[in-house]
């Protein structure tokens, strides 16, 4: 545990808990719990998520299943997850619990979507859509109806900041995956997602938006030759070519500022600025 807390991330989804609280009123204990609960949870998937990537690393730093192996990093992930929910159990807030385990079961569709997908490699833009608001969205935007929930009396404003928080969600996912391609300045592209199979928005409109040939070729790639340095390339580079970066960053900028524009139904305030400056952090942000 003292090894998880000491490497904790950026801590962005409570800052989201926190501020749609703020929107509402004042900062409660319980706003404090959902935002534990948040964060909890997030350290639980991440933990469980190494073990199901077989990676090494996170955050520039071993891993839980790397340094005590995959059984002891399962039932981290599992401490984790209960000692949320019992944070939540504990003291009556059923309607927080309610928001955050629906966002953990449409995680795990989400995940379990793109292991299906990543089979027959799928080509279909909405289907993407329908991985990533489960796999990433669906607890920023649980994040945001949770504090919310805390201070706000009324279900359309919860419901209101859900959307908002799934919103933001989208456009930071979209631009997890533009990272693959390093269109942002973090030096070199990874071309990660390639090597996982995994088909993220770039690559979609590229398959989509090209000639038979290259399209087979860089499905054989993908399936094939996803280790090989200089076949990764090419399909880095191809995609570069075909518009595809463009067309992920235009769709990115899109759900920004449909957020924003939830976000502007509440009058002008530093609580709102704020949010604002989160919502453009995420798709600004340099890694």
């Amino acid at each position: 545990m003292q090894y998880i807390v000491k490497r904790k991330g950026k801590q962005l989804r409570p800052m989201f808990v926190m501020l749609s609280a703020r929107l509402g009123g004042a900062v409660n204990d319980k706003t404090y719990r959902a935002a534990s609960l948040v964060e909890l949870l997030h350290t639980a998937t991440l933990v469980h998520d190494d073990v199901v990537d077989d990676a090494a690393e996170r955050r520039g730093f071993f891993s839980i299943n790397a340094l005590w192996k995959n059984k002891v990093a399962v039932l981290v992930g599992d401490y984790l997850l209960s000692k949320g929910l019992l944070l939540s159990i504990n003291n009556g807030d059923f309607r927080i619990l309610q928001i955050l385990s629906t966002a953990v079961k449409q995680m795990s569709e989400g995940e379990l979507l793109q292991i299906e997908k990543a089979r027959n490699l799928n080509l279909d833009e909405e289907v993407y859509y329908d991985i990533i608001k489960g796999k990433t969205a669906s607890l920023l935007s649980s994040a945001c109806g949770a504090g919310a929930s805390s201070t706000f009396e009324k279900e359309e404003d919860i419901q209101r900041l859900e959307q908002f928080g799934e919103k933001v969600g989208m456009a930071f996912q979209i631009k997890d995956d533009l990272f693959d391609y390093g269109s942002a300045n973090i030096g070199k592209p990874t071309g990660n997602d390639i090597k996982e199979k995994k088909l993220t928005l770039p690559l979609i409109y590229t398959l989509n938006n090209t000639s038979s040939d290259v399209r087979r070729k860089i499905i054989y790639i993908v399936k094939n030759q996803n280790t090989r340095k200089e076949k990764v390339q090419y399909v880095i580079d191809t995609v570069r070519q075909a518009g595809g970066i463009d067309y992920a960053t235009e769709k990115m900028i899109q759900f920004r500022d449909e957020a924003l524009e939830l976000l502007f139904h509440y009058p002008q305030s530093e609580v709102r600025d704020a949010l604002e400056e989160l919502v453009r952090y995420t798709t600004d942000r340099k890694y």
